[in-house]
C-alpha cells in the first residue's frame, strides 16, 4: 500500500470516528419531530380584558399555499437567499460570511440556512459549540432528504419563534396585529420577517421604531431579488409606521393568582391537548384592580408585627368571583391564600352556628348570660376578658361575645352547626365540639366568602366559579356555563334576621372600621394568639372577605379583624362601589 493510499484510509477513518463522535448522541429526529407542549392559556375577564397569558403562545398550523405569498418570500429574502439553490448547507453562503468577517475583524454575517435554523429550533439547544454547530449541519442533510422545500419552509413558519412569547406566524400575527395569518399584508409580512433576526429587541409592541426601520430594510432586500417593486418597497418603507391594534391593558400581574387557579380547573372542563385556550371569566376588570390596589395600599407602612401576607375575595350573590388577589406579591410567592390555605376562621364563622340555631327554633328575643362557664372541660373566654351579664342576641352578635356563641351551638346542637357548615360550602371535616362556635375549624377564604353570599342573597346556594366559557384558539366554544336553578338551602326569615344582628356588628360592633357610605353587613374573626385575622362582609351589590396573617401561623402583634382586615375591606369596597347609587340590604 502506497504512503498516500494509507493517508487516504488513515483520513476516511479519522473522519468515521470523527462523525461518529458529533452524531453518537443526535436527538431521535423521528419523535422530536412531532414535539409536544403545554397548551398556552389566555384569560380574560368578563369585559374582554386579559388578565393573564399563561404559557407560550403557538398559533394553529396553517399550510405553505394558504399564506400570502409576500410572507415566505420576505423570510427567504432575509433569512436565506439561496434557500431553494442549497441541499441544507449553503456552501456559498458560509464562503461568503467568512469573508465578510474576515473583512470586518468580527462575526457581522452568519452562513446558517432556513433548514439549519429548523434543525437547531426542533432539535438542539442554543448553546454556541462545536458539538453543536456539526449536529446542526448533519440534522439539516438528513431534513433536506426527508422533506421537500414546501414542507421545510412550512415547518419553519410554523414553530419559529417571534417574539413576546409567540411561536409560529399564526401566533405572531394575532399576538402583533390581530389578525389571521392568512390575512397579513406586505407590510406585516415584511415586519415579522424582520423580527427573526432578534424577536425580543425588534418587538413591535415594546420597540415599533426598531421593528419598522427593520421591516423598511426587509423590504429592500425583497426589492433587491425582484420580489416587490423598488416603488412598493419606498412607499411602505419610508411611510410612518402603523398603529397596532389597540388592546386592552392588562392589570398588574397579582392577577397571575387568578388565572392560575383558572387554568388549574381546566382538565375538569376540556380535555386538554397541545391546543392554545381562551378562558372568560366572571371577573370584572375594574374591581380585580381596586383589590390589588387596596391591598398594596393595607401594606404600604408595615407595622412591626403586623401581618406579612393578606388575600382579598370579592364575588356576585350567586357565587360568581369578580376578584381575586391570592398574596402581597405573585413575583415573590405563587401560594394563592385565597384558595390554597385553610385556616381557622375564629369568629367569623360564628354566622354558621346562629344560623342554624335559628333554623332549630331559636328566638331572636331569647337573652342569654355572658358569664363564666365550662362545658366538657371547655370554659370559653371573651377577647376582652371581661364579661358584660344578661345580653340580647344582636348585641351578642355585634360585639361577638364568644360565651354566648358557644352557649347557642350547645342549645343548638353541634352536630346541626357542622350539618349547617357544609350545606353553606364550608366542608364537611368540623368537629362537634364546642369550641367549632369559635371557628376552630379550618376553611379558605374563598369558601368562607361564599358562605357569606348565601346570607346576601336571601339563603340560596353559591359555589364560588370563575370560568364562563372555554374556546380553543379559532373561537371554537369547547364548554360553556349553562344556567344553574336555585337551590334554597336556608329560610329567607332566619337569614333576614341573622344579616340584621350582622348589620349591627358593622354598624357599632366590632366591624365599626368597616363602615361604609352604605348599608352593610358583616362579620370579624380573629383566632388564637392572633395568628389569623379576617373580615367578611357585604352590600346589597357585593360581597367581598379579606384574610391577614403569616404563611408560617406565627402570631401577629394584637391584630383583630377589626383591625387592618376590616379597613382593607373597607378600602376595597369604597373603590368598588363608587358611582353606585347606596341601596338597603333588604
Amino acid at each position: 500500500m502506497s504512503r498516500a493510499l494509507a493517508l487516504l484510509v488513515w483520513g476516511a477513518v479519522a473522519a468515521i470516528l470523527a462523525l461518529g463522535f458529533f452524531a453518537y448522541d443526535l436527538p431521535d429526529v423521528e419523535r422530536a419531530f412531532r414535539p409536544t407542549r403545554a397548551p398556552s392559556v389566555v384569560v380574560r375577564a368578563a369585559d374582554g380584558t386579559e388578565l393573564a397569558r399563561v404559557g407560550e403562545i403557538w398559533g394553529r398550523p396553517v399550510p405553505l399555499a394558504e399564506l400570502p405569498p409576500e410572507l415566505p418570500l420576505a423570510v427567504i429574502a432575509t433569512e436565506d437567499r439561496r434557500f431553494y439553490q442549497h441541499f441544507g448547507l449553503d456552501l456559498v453562503g458560509v464562503a461568503r460570511a467568512a469573508l465578510a468577517n474576515l473583512r470586518a475583524g468580527r462575526a457581522v454575517q452568519g452562513g446558517s440556512t432556513l433548514t439549519q435554523q429548523l434543525a437547531k429550533n426542533l432539535f438542539l439547544s442554543p448553546a454556541r459549540t462545536l458539538r453543536r454547530k456539526v449536529q446542526e449541519a448533519l440534522l439539516a442533510l438528513w431534513l433536506e432528504s426527508r422533506f421537500d422545500k414546501e414542507e421545510i419552509l412550512t415547518v419553519y413558519l410554523n414553530r419559529v419563534y417571534f417574539g413576546a412569547g409567540a411561536y409560529g406566524v399564526d401566533a405572531a400575527a394575532r399576538r402583533y396585529f390581530d389578525t389571521d395569518a392568512r390575512g397579513l399584508s406586505l407590510y406585516q409580512s415584511a415586519l415579522l420577517a424582520g423580527l427573526l433576526k432578534a424577536p425580543s429587541r425588534l418587538n413591535p409592541l415594546a420597540s415599533p421604531e426598531r421593528a419598522h426601520a427593520r421591516a423598511a430594510q426587509v423590504l429592500e432586500n425583497m426589492a433587491a431579488l425582484g420580489f416587490v417593486t423598488e416603488d412598493e418597497a419606498r412607499a411602505l418603507g419610508q411611510a410612518p409606521p402603523p398603529r397596532p391594534p389597540e388592546r386592552r391593558e392588562a392589570p398588574k400581574p397579582q392577577a397571575r393568582y387568578l388565572a392560575d387557579w383558572v387554568t388549574e380547573q381546566l382538565s375538569d372542563f376540556v380535555t386538554l391537548g397541545d391546543r392554545d385556550l381562551i378562558v372568560e371569566t366572571t371577573v370584572d376588570a375594574r374591581l380585580q384592580r381596586a383589590a390589588e390596589g387596596a391591598l398594596a395600599r393595607a401594606f404600604a407602612e408595615p407595622a412591626p408585627g403586623g401581618p406579612e401576607q393578606a388575600a382579598l375575595v370579592a364575588l356576585d350573590f350567586r357565587g360568581a368571583v369578580r376578584a381575586l388577589v391570592g398574596g402581597r406579591d405573585f413575583g415573590q410567592s405563587q401560594f394563592n391564600r385565597a384558595t390554597g390555605a385553610r385556616r381557622q376562621p375564629g369568629s367569623a364563622f360564628k354566622p354558621v352556628v346562629y344560623l342554624a340555631a335559628l333554623e332549630a327554633g331559636l328566638d331572636p328575643a331569647q337573652r342569654f348570660v355572658d358569664g363564666p362557664f365550662s362545658i366538657a372541660g371547655y370554659s370559653p373566654r371573651n377577647y376582652e376578658g371581661t364579661y358584660a351579664g344578661e345580653v340580647g342576641l344582636a348585641e351578642a352578635v355585634a360585639r361577638s361575645i364568644n360565651t354566648v356563641a358557644v352557649q347557642v351551638a350547645v342549645q343548638t346542637g353541634l352536630a346541626r352547626v357542622v350539618d349547617m357548615a357544609r350545606r353553606l360550602g364550608l366542608g364537611d371535616g368540623f368537629e362537634a365540639d364546642a369550641s367549632l362556635a369559635l371557628g376552630t375549624g379550618e376553611v379558605t377564604l374563598l369558601d368562607l366568602t361564599a358562605a357569606f353570599a348565601v346570607l346576601a342573597n336571601g339563603g340560596e346556594r353559591a359555589w364560588p366559579y370563575a370560568i364562563e366559557r372555554i374556546s380553543d384558539g379559532d373561537g371554537r366554544v369547547l364548554w360553556r356555563r349553562q344556567g344553574e336553578g336555585a337551590e334554597r338551602i336556608a329560610d329567607q326569615g332566619h337569614v333576614r334576621t341573622l344579616v340584621g344582628w350582622l348589620r349591627g356588628a358593622v354598624e357599632g360592633g366590632t366591624g365599626r372600621a368597616a363602615r361604609l357610605d352604605r348599608d352593610a353587613a358583616g362579620k370579624t374573626g380573629t383566632t388564637q394568639n392572633f395568628r389569623d385575622a379576617w373580615f367578611v362582609g357585604f352590600t346589597a351589590d357585593l360581597v367581598a372577605g379579606v384574610w391577614m396573617g403569616n404563611d408560617d401561623a406565627s402570631p401577629m402583634k394584637n391584630v383583630t379583624g377589626g383591625g387592618p382586615p376590616a379597613r382593607l375591606w373597607r378600602d376595597f369596597m369604597l373603590e368598588a362601589h363608587r358611582g353606585l347609587p347606596p341601596k338597603p340590604l333588604y
